[in-house]
Formats: structure tokens, sequence, C-alpha cells
């Protein structure tokens, strides 16, 4: 008999130490690759950040919140040995990218690891949605990962390593009731990711991370928002996502950042042009 759920159940203790003594990874794993995590202010982005620094990795940094990110390079000094710096960029201006990547490379030399990572869009019918709604998220989204991997691919074709992880959605499996402009763009991404994998160099892998529901402020917003529009309370509301999980919790952060970390690793070299589901079991397609 299936034992009763128990909503806000707990991660293990190993989850909640995964940058401590149960760090999955050799301090040294990414030593002497440069790793550029964009959306890294805060949430998954933030938690790949510390990851890609504990595993010996130069981490740079990017969001538009300069506080943010240099209280996040302070702390990344801590979980390992590599040099971090931060970019102020935001990436809906396309223009902007391109000014600041040429500079980025001449400082802190050619990037090996590149995180497509950014806010998603707010939540809602898709048929709500104007055209004019579809512009910021997908400039923040494809145009910035496309410009971006034009801009870094040289450099690490001519390095011989290169590592290119978008963190997207399980939506790009089986579309998510309520977010369906996220739900096009993340298809978009994961499509643009599945082309590439035929295109790039044989040194430069790009695959996709999936998380599910996962502990973070983008969550808690989506929440409101149904609650908002249903009246539902936000235990209601997060009761009816667990149900579908078969772990029975919501997923952290940190263990969504193992994933990513594992596939910027030499050993990943094998993966190419997969999507990724970090959701604990959410996921019912193969």
């Amino acid at each position: 008999m299936k034992h009763p759920k128990t909503y806000h159940q707990a991660p293990t203790a190993a989850v909640m130490n995964l940058l401590g003594d149960d760090f999955p990874y050799a301090a040294t794993a990414l030593q002497g690759k440069h790793a550029l995590v964009c959306g890294a202010s805060k949430g998954i982005g933030r938690a790949t950040a510390q990851m890609m620094a504990k595993a010996g990795a130069n981490v740079t940094v990017c969001a538009r919140n300069s506080e943010a990110l240099d209280a996040l390079c302070d702390e990344l000094s801590l979980l390992g040995k590599g040099t971090h710096a931060k970019l102020c960029l935001d990436l809906e201006d396309s223009s902007a990218i391109r000014e600041a990547i040429p500079t980025l490379l001449e400082q802190q030399g050619p990037v090996h690891v590149l995180i497509n990572n950014a806010a998603g869009p707010p939540g809602g019918p898709l048929l709500a949605n104007s055209l004019e709604d579809f512009e910021a998220p997908f400039k923040r989204h494809l145009h910035a990962a496309h410009t971006l991997t034009q801009l870094l691919a040289p450099g690490m074709e001519a390095a011989g390593y290169g590592r290119i992880i978008q963190i997207i959605s399980t939506s790009v499996k089986e579309p998510i009731p309520n977010i369906g402009l996220s739900n096009t763009l993340r298809g978009a991404m994961a499509s643009w990711a599945k082309t590439l994998s035929r295109e790039l160099a044989p040194c430069i892998t790009i695959n996709n991370v999936l998380p599910g529901f996962t502990n973070t402020g983008r969550l808690g917003s989506l929440a409101a928002s149904i609650q908002e529009r249903t009246g539902k309370s936000l235990d209601e509301v997060q009761a009816g996502w667990l149900n579908q999980v078969p772990i029975e919790r919501l997923i952290e952060p940190l263990e969504t950042a193992s994933a990513i970390a594992f596939l910027a690793l030499p050993a990943s070299g094998g993966i190419r042009g997969v999507s990724l589901a970090v959701d604990g079991g959410r996921l019912r397609s193969i």
C-alpha cells in the first residue's frame, strides 16, 4: 500500500550539505575552466554558480543586480580556489551583450562553460498574451542564448573544450497549465539547443536541464498568481503540485545545480543534445 502523502517534506541532510562534506565532485573537477553563469543572482542560477566555484572553476556571474553579484562573488571565493568576477548585464539587450563579451574575454580569458538561464515570463493562459508579450521573454532567453553562443563558441573550439547548458523547464516535454507563454518559449529553447547539438564543434556539448517544482522565488510567484486567479490557498496550490511528485517534496536549487555541474565536467563529453529532468519523477513521459 502506498504510504500517505506528507506535504512540505524536508530534503535529506545530504541535500542540504551539497556545498559541504557531501559535495559530489572533486574540488578540482573544473579547475582551470571559466564558467559564465547567467541569471546568477538568485535561485538555480545562484546555486549553479556555487557548485561551479566549489568544483574549482573560475566563475563569472551575470545578472542585473550589481550588489547581489558582489555578495555572491565574495561567497564564491570561500567555496573554491578559482577567481571570480561579475558581469552586470540586461539579457534583453542584445547590443549590450555583444559589447560586453569581448571585454570579458579580454579580462577573464575564454569561457569554457556557458549556463544560459534567465527569469521566466509571467503565468497565465496563452490566448491572453498579445504578440508584444512575447518580445521581452524571447529576447531574454532565446536571443540572449543565441548571441552568447555565437560569441563564445569560437573560443571554446580553440580551447578544445566547451559546455553549453540551458536551464529551462519540464514543460518542453509536458506543457504546464496556465504558463502558456513560458511553455512556448521553453519549447523553442529546447529545439534551438537540439539543432545546435548537430552543428557545434565535436569538443562542445550542448544540453538542457529541466527543473521541476523547485524551492525558489519563481515558484512562489507562480503560486501567488494561481491563488489570485483561483481563490485557493497557497497550501492548497502547493499540495496540488506535490501530489504529482513521487518524492513528495520540492526540489532544492542545489540538487538541480548538481546535475548542471555534472554536464559541465570533462566526464560528460559523451552527453550531447539531451534534456535532463530534475523533477522528482513528476514527468509521466519517457
